[in-house]
C-alpha cells in the first residue's frame, strides 16, 4: 500500500502557476513568428537583423539551461523561479517599447537567459512537490499539456492582438503571466535546495556556454543555408569544449553537471529516447509544413489549421498517457506510442506529389500522438529516477536535449530531404535556381507549370524518405524502450486497489 504523501489542494493550484508558465514561453515564440513582419517594418530591421531577433533567444535559452538548473540547486528553486519570472517581466516591457532592431535583439537575449530560469525550475518544484508517483505522472501530463497548447493557441492570439494592437503587444502578452507567479510563487510553491551543493563553478559556466551555443549556431545555420565551413568549424569547436567541460567535471568535487546522473540506466535511456524522437518529430514537422505550402499550395494561415489536428492529438494523448500508465508498466506505454509514430511516418512514405495534403496531416496527427505518450511519461522517469538534490539539473538536461534535438532534426533530416529533393531533379532544366530548394523552385518557376510540376515531385520524394528514416527510427526506440525500462514502475494491479477499497470501506 502507498504511504507516499499526497499532495493537496494547495499543490494544484501551485501547479496551475507553474502551468501558466509553460504555456506562456511556447505562447511567446509562436505569437513571435506572426509579428515578424510587423516589428521588421516598425524597426526597419534587415534580413540579418530579422534572423537574429529569432534566434538569439533560443541561443540563450538552450545555452543557459544547464548553468541555470545547477544554480537552482544551489540558491532554491523558488528563489531563482522568481528571480526569472521578474526578470522576463521587465525585459518583456523594454522589448515591447524597444526603438531599433539592435536593442530589440538585446532584450530577446535577456528574455532567453530568463526564460532558461524559468523551465527547469518549473519542472524541479512539480518534481517536489508531487511525491506520489501517479499524481507526479499527471501533474507533468499537465504541464506539458499547457506548453503544446501554447503552441497551438500562439497564431490564433497573435492574429488577434496584431489586428487591434501595435507589434509590441505579442511582447506585453507574458507580463501578466510573470506578475501571476511573483504575486502567488511565496505562498503557493515551496523552496528546495540542495543543502550540500558547493559553490558555483564559474569556469564551467563558461566552458558550457562555449560548448552548447556554438552547436546550437551551426546546426541551425547548417538548416537555413546548408554545410558550408563556416557552421561546421562551429559545431567542432563546441564538441572540443564540450570534451574539455566533461572532462573538468569528472574531477570537480562540486560539478556544475553531475556526470553520476548519466549512471542510472532509466535516466540516460529515457534521455537519450526523447532527444531521438525529438530529432524525428523536428525534421518531419519541417518537411510536412514545407509540402503544405509549397506542394500543396497552401497559404499560412490555411496549412496553420491543417495542423491544428496534430496539435489537438498531442495534447489529449498527453493527457491520456499517465492514466494509462496506472494500470500499464511505462515502458509498455511509451513504446507502444513510439510504435504509433512509426506507423504515422509510414503513412507519410505514402504521400504522393498531388493531393497528398490529408494523408500529411493523417501521418503528423498520428506521430504526434505516439511521441506525446513516451514525452508526457519520459520527463516523469527522468525525475524520478534523479535525487531531489539533483532535480534542477535533470530538468535543465532533459530540456537541454530537447533544444538540441530540434536543432539535429531540423538540420539532419532537412539536409537529407535536400539531397533527396536534388537527386531527383533531371539535369537539364530551364531555371537552374529550382536546385536551390522547394521554395526557390515555387519563386522561380510559377509561370512554368511542368518544371515546378518536377520540382515538387522530387521535393515529395524528400518526404518519403525522411519519413522512412522516421519510421526506422521509432520502430527501434519502440524495442529500446522495452528493453532498456521495463523494469522502471510496476503498475497496480487493479484486484489489489479494490481489495484495499473493500478494507478501507
Amino acid at each position: 500500500m502507498n504511504t507516499t504523501t499526497q499532495a493537496g489542494r494547495r499543490e494544484w493550484i501551485g501547479l496551475g502557476v507553474l502551468a501558466s508558465v509553460a504555456l506562456l514561453l511556447s505562447l511567446d515564440v509562436s505569437v513571435l513568428y506572426l509579428a515578424l513582419p510587423h516589428l521588421s517594418a516598425g524597426l526597419g530591421a534587415s534580413a540579418s537583423q530579422q534572423l537574429w531577433i529569432m534566434d538569439i533567444y533560443s541561443f540563450m535559452l538552450a545555452g543557459f539551461l544547464v548553468t541555470m538548473g545547477t544554480l537552482g540547486d544551489r540558491i532554491g528553486r523558488r528563489r531563482l523561479l522568481l528571480t526569472g519570472a521578474a526578470a522576463f517581466g521587465v525585459a518583456s516591457v523594454v522589448a515591447a517599447y524597444s526603438s531599433s532592431a539592435e536593442m530589440l535583439v538585446v532584450t530577446r537575449a535577456l528574455l532567453g537567459v530568463a526564460g532558461a530560469t524559468l523551465l527547469p525550475s518549473s519542472m524541479a518544484l512539480i518534481r517536489n512537490m508531487f511525491q506520489d508517483g501517479k499524481q507526479l505522472g499527471s501533474a507533468f501530463g499537465i504541464w506539458f499539456s499547457c506548453f503544446m497548447l501554447g503552441m497551438a493557441l500562439g497564431p490564433l492570439v497573435g492574429g488577434l492582438l496584431l489586428e487591434h494592437f501595435w507589434w509590441g503587444a505579442a511582447f506585453l502578452l507574458g507580463v501578466p503571466f510573470m506578475v501571476l507567479v511573483l504575486a502567488t510563487g511565496r505562498v503557493l510553491l515551496p523552496e528546495y535546495r540542495d543543502a550540500s551543493a558547493g559553490r558555483l563553478d564559474l569556469p564551467s559556466v563558461g566552458l558550457s556556454l562555449a560548448a552548447i551555443l556554438p552547436v546550437i549556431y551551426g546546426l541551425k545555420d547548417v538548416a537555413r543555408n546548408g554545410w558550408h565551413p563556416v557552421p561546421v568549424a562551429a559545431v567542432v569547436l563546441g564538441l572540443v569544449v564540450g570534451a574539455v567541460f566533461v572532462r573538468r567535471q569528472r574531477r570537480l568535487a562540486g560539478p556544475l553537471l553531475d556526470l553520476r546522473l548519466f549512471g542510472n540506466r532509466a535516466f540516460a535511456s529515457t534521455l537519450g529516447i526523447m532527444s531521438l524522437g525529438g530529432v524525428v518529430m523536428a525534421g518531419t514537422s519541417l518537411m510536412s509544413t514545407l509540402y503544405l505550402q509549397t506542394v500543396a499550395g497552401l497559404s499560412p494561415l490555411q496549412a496553420g489549421l491543417w495542423l491544428v489536428p496534430q496539435n489537438v492529438a498531442m495534447i489529449a494523448a498527453m493527457s491520456l498517457g499517465p492514466a494509462i500508465a496506472r494500470r500499464v508498466r511505462p515502458a509498455y506505454v511509451m513504446a507502444a506510442g513510439l510504435a504509433l509514430g512509426a506507423v504515422g511516418m509510414l503513412v507519410q512514405t505514402q504521400v504522393p506529389s498531388a493531393g497528398g495534403t490529408v494523408l500529411v496531416v493523417v501521418g503528423l496527427v498520428l506521430a504526434s500522438a505516439g511521441i506525446a505518450l513516451p514525452m508526457s511519461l519520459g520527463n516523469t522517469v527522468i525525475m524520478t529516477a534523479t535525487p531531489p538534490e539533483k532535480s534542477g539539473s535533470a530538468a535543465a538536461l532533459s530540456e537541454t536535449s530537447g533544444e538540441f534535438g530540434v536543432a539535429v532534426g531540423v538540420a539532419a533530416l532537412g539536409s537529407l530531404g535536400t539531397a533527396v529533393y536534388r537527386s531527383e531533379l533531371p539535369d537539364t532544366l530551364p531555371v537552374e535556381s529550382v536546385r536551390e530548394g522547394i521554395a526557390a523552385a515555387v519563386n522561380a518557376a510559377k509561370d512554368l507549370p511542368e518544371v515546378l510540376d518536377v520540382a515538387r515531385a522530387a521535393f515529395t520524394s524528400g518526404l518519403n524518405a525522411v519519413a522512412a528514416v522516421g519510421a526506422v527510427v521509432f520502430l527501434g526506440l519502440s524495442i529500446v524502450t522495452v528493453i532498456a525500462l521495463r523494469g522502471y514502475g510496476q503498475a497496480p494491479q487493479p484486484v489489489e486497489s479494490e481489495r484495499e477499497a473493500e478494507l478501507a470501506a
